[in-house]
C-alpha cells in the first residue's frame, strides 16, 4: 500500500473495498434502505388521488373481499393500495377524490392482519373525515 504523494486513488480504492466487509457500515446500510422503502418517505400521512376502487381478498384461513383503493400520492407520484376501514366507508370515496392516507399498523411498517400487501388506511376525503362521514356527522362537499 502506497504513502506517497499520489497513493490517494489507491487508497480510497482499498478502502471502498474493505467498507462492504465492516460490521457498521452495513448496518448504517440497511438502515438506509428500510427508509427509502416507505412510500410516505417518512412522513406521518400522505395526500393522494384515488385512481379507482378495487377489492382485496383475504389471506387463509379467513375468506371475504376488503374493500381497499388505489391511491397516488402527490409528492412523489408512487401508487399504493389503501384499505377503506369500517363499514360501508367504500361508498364515500369515489374516483379522482384527494385521500389522506396513514400506515396501518402492522410489525415493521408491513401489512397488518390478513390483508396481503396492504399497508395503508384512508382516514380524510376532501379534506372530511371518514368517520364523520360514515357516521352522517359531515356530508361529503361537492367539487
Amino acid at each position: 500500500m502506497g504513502y506517497g504523494e499520489f497513493a490517494g486513488t489507491s487508497m480510497e480504492k482499498k478502502r471502498r473495498k474493505w467498507k462492504k466487509k465492516d460490521v457498521r457500515s452495513i448496518k448504517k446500510l440497511r438502515a438506509r434502505n428500510n427508509i427509502t422503502k416507505d412510500l410516505l418517505e417518512g412522513a406521518p400521512q400522505g395526500k393522494g388521488i384515488v385512481l379507482e376502487k378495487r377489492g382485496v381478498e383475504a389471506k387463509q384461513p379467513n375468506s371475504g373481499i376488503r374493500k381497499c383503493v388505489r391511491v397516488q400520492l402527490i409528492k412523489n407520484g408512487k401508487e399504493l393500495t389503501a384499505l377503506a376501514p369500517y363499514d360501508g366507508a367504500i361508498k364515500f370515496i369515489d374516483e379522482h377524490d384527494e385521500v389522506i392516507v396513514e400506515g396501518l399498523g402492522g410489525a415493521q411498517n408491513g401489512p397488518k392482519g390478513d390483508l396481503w400487501g396492504v399497508k395503508y388506511r384512508v382516514t380524510h376525503v376532501n379534506g372530511i373525515s371518514l368517520e364523520m362521514l360514515r357516521t352522517g356527522k359531515k356530508e361529503k362537499t361537492k367539487r
